[in-house]
């Protein structure tokens, strides 16, 4: 196994869980502190097969800091806990060498996903849909953007995307 692929293998390994963490604040407009603790235990559980010991750490640090960057948005209600939290689980799981990348993927995660969160509502969306996140005055499911963005890193930093 490559290097490189390595590095992104745990990241890979959660898709599934980032596909039912957007599709849990689709329809409910939550994140389960259940799949945040499940990344949690999947970095712990991988880093050590796939990361070297340095690597690990730097992403730690870097988890800690977006949760604590995260946090202080919170407090300002500018973003939920389960988005705060699930941003920095996220972040364990991206390289060091790809955190510009990442941030890009981001950003056209956030850019795709309000466009389909409000194509959505202006097709579907009414006051009584059962997808919490399609009703008109709801809030932006930013899980869809944080899954998006975990899927599409390793696409565009392996050269697939």
């Amino acid at each position: 196994m490559s290097p490189e692929v390595a590095h992104f293998a745990p990241l890979i390994v959660i898709t599934p869980l980032l596909a039912a963490m957007a599709w849990n604040d689709l329809k409910n407009l939550m994140i389960s502190n259940k799949l945040v603790l499940i990344m949690l235990a999947a970095f712990v559980f991988s880093a050590p097969v796939f990361l070297s010991f340095h690597e690990s750490v730097y992403r730690a640090i870097f988890g800690v800091g977006v949760f604590f960057v995260g946090f202080l948005g919170f407090t300002l209600r500018l973003w939920g806990g389960g988005d705060v939290k699930a941003i920095a689980a996220l972040s364990l799981f991206v390289p060091s060498y790809s955190l510009l990348l990442f941030f890009y993927t981001f950003t056209l995660s956030m850019t795709v996903g309000m466009l389909f969160v409000i194509t959505s509502r202006s097709i579907i969306g009414f006051p009584e849909c059962r997808w919490l996140a399609l009703r008109p005055k709801a809030s932006y499911p930013m899980g869809v953007s944080i899954a998006m963005s975990g899927v599409l890193l390793p696409l565009v930093a392996m050269g697939f995307g």
